[in-house]
């Protein structure tokens, strides 16, 4: 079927130009004769294009034989040029003044042969270059989606698995808490698995989803943890990628307040202008780590974070980490 209609195409186009030099012929020699003449240097033309793009090009057009290939092309146009105005002087044998102008012209038609020959290199060269780069830009793309879906399920688990250790830990006290837990785990559950498959979503329901996040941990901390988030500006309108914070937050939790003994604190500002979002989350540290030698291990990297932003957000983010005594800051700006 493909076949069929590139053949099809390829006759309309050369009807098209088999018509477009009838009529850019000005001689007066009459339409017989222009009709016949022109069919002739269709054919003709039609022969060295198909010559030079599946047999000259396919076979010589290399980096390597560059220069063969030149002078394979001029060779072929040198032998059919006296074939065409032969076999024209033939069929016009009536008219002798034609003849000696087909004649005259020999040079001419050469050249012409030549130029067309070397345009149909040029659309060749330039067809496969686009080729080329549409298929590395799918490429891309779905070396993309693949990392992106790879990196994403990385942060799923991870959060699900701390999540119900928090809700076995209020099974064991037989808090009364434990019913809500389940009701915020079963509607962060369903934004995880339903909502957020998208490459974008509202960050209304993003929001929604870290208040939840909060609210479970609130149950699992102390009383004396200071909790808190805040969101400045219309969160209605505007789109983000699934599940972009929650690394941050995730760890501001792991690596902050659970190895604080005393008073500790997590607070979340998200500011929200037409192009920008402003997400900045601040955690309390411990006066002196435990094992200070030990690597953090089971938080998720920031060398994956950053590794989504690139992805998603591609010169179009600021990241920003500063690490004090006894704080831990996070910034990062999102222009959209």
């Amino acid at each position: 079927m493909w076949a069929h209609r590139k053949w099809i195409s390829h006759g309309l186009f050369w009807l098209f130009v088999y018509v477009l030099l009838i009529l850019l012929d000005l001689r007066h020699t009459g339409w017989p004769v222009v009709l016949l003449y022109k069919g002739i240097d269709v054919a003709f033309y039609a022969t060295i294009i198909y010559i030079n793009l599946y047999y000259l090009i396919p076979n010589f057009l290399t980096s390597k034989r560059f220069w063969l290939y030149v002078i394979l092309l001029f060779l072929t146009v040198l032998l059919l040029t006296p074939i065409k105005v032969a076999s024209q002087v033939f069929i016009f044998s009536d008219q002798p003044d034609f003849q000696g102008y087909l004649v005259a012209n020999i040079s001419w038609y050469f050249l012409s042969m030549f130029l067309i020959a070397s345009s149909s290199t040029i659309y060749s060269i330039v067809s496969e270059w686009l080729i080329h780069q549409s298929e590395k830009r799918e490429l891309v793309t779905q070396t993309m989606q693949s990392e992106l879906k790879f990196l994403r399920s990385q942060v799923n688990p991870h959060f699900l698995f701390n999540t119900l250790n928090n809700l076995y830990a209020l099974t064991l006290k037989k808090s009364d808490d434990a019913p809500e837990i389940v009701l915020k785990l079963s509607e962060i559950m369903r934004y995880m698995l339903y909502e957020c498959n998208e490459r974008l979503v509202p960050l209304s329901k993003e929001v929604t989803y870290l208040k939840n996040y909060l609210d479970l941990e609130r149950l699992r901390q102390q009383e004396n943890v200071d909790i808190s988030m805040t969101v400045e500006g219309n969160v209605a309108d505007q789109k983000i990628a699934p599940l972009i914070f929650i690394p941050f937050v995730e760890n501001s939790f792991k690596h902050g307040l659970s190895n604080v003994i005393t008073d500790g604190f997590v607070r979340i500002k998200l500011l929200l202008e037409a192009d920008k979002i402003d997400f900045c989350i601040e955690n309390s540290k411990p006066p002196q780590r435990p094992n200070p030698g030990r690597t953090r291990s089971g938080g998720i990297g920031l060398v994956n974070v950053k590794r989504r932003l690139n992805l998603i957000y591609p010169d179009q983010y600021q990241l920003k980490i500063h690490n004090e005594p006894d704080r831990y800051k996070v910034n990062l700006i999102l222009n959209l």
